[in-house]
């Protein structure tokens, strides 16, 4: 089967700027405050509901996966960049990552814990987010945790650069109670939301969701 558009963009883009989006982008110490609370909380409660393997997807240069390894979750990371993950892998050697695609994950199902999507899934087009949904409900263990955290608004756009190098990727940023609506009907229960407005641009937020999948059948 024939690799989707978007993700080829990605792979070819991501792989172009890897090594100075380490050099730009803060890790998880230099977050914001409420940023980091919440994958501190989602830490809390993958741990509390029987902990299990948890995936970063999108896990770029792998620096948010050995934070939730140091916040006591066995963590791996998932990513479509050779090159992001090769960075990942230099540094930290102790932890697995996997080049492959958030929307395929290579998990079986109801074998993960967590699932942590970090500024990740703004690159795929909204008429696919159904499909990626179900497909992190379909690996997710009864009563396991997602957290979703990234750019929330009502746009596309198709940056020629970004970190000082060419990129052909797209970013589509959805409204919040659509991404809430699309969890809700691949089976999730939104258990927190909390949005943070943009300094630099009113028509975006920084949004984190936090949902989960049913513990019983009936649930």
């Amino acid at each position: 089967m024939a690799e989707p558009v978007h993700l080829a963009a990605v792979r070819a883009s991501y792989d172009t700027v890897a090594a100075d989006y380490l050099r730009l982008v803060v890790p998880p110490e230099g977050m914001d405050p409420v940023s980091r609370a919440m994958i501190g909380a989602f830490a809390e409660l993958v741990r509390e509901s029987g902990g299990g393997e948890v995936a970063d997807v999108g896990c770029g240069p792998g620096r948010i996966t050995a934070y939730l390894h140091g916040l006591g979750l066995s963590a791996f990371g998932v990513d479509v960049s050779g090159g992001m993950i090769g960075l990942a892998r230099r540094a930290y050697p102790e932890l697995r990552f996997t080049v492959g695609s958030m929307g395929a994950l290579d998990a079986a199902d109801g074998s993960l814990g967590g699932i942590l999507a970090w500024y990740s899934v703004h690159h795929t087009p909204p008429e696919q987010l159904p499909v990626l949904f179900a497909e992190f409900a379909r690996a997710l263990a009864p009563g396991g945790h997602l957290l979703l955290g990234g750019h929330a608004g009502d746009e596309e756009r198709h940056p020629t650069s970004a970190y000082g190098h060419p990129v052909s990727y797209a970013s589509y940023l959805v409204p919040v109670g659509r991404l809430v609506e699309l969890l809700e009907r691949a089976g999730f229960g939104v258990t927190a939301r909390v949005e943070q407005p943009n300094a630099q641009n009113a028509d975006r937020s920084h949004v984190c969701l936090v949902a989960r999948t049913p513990q019983n059948a009936g649930d």
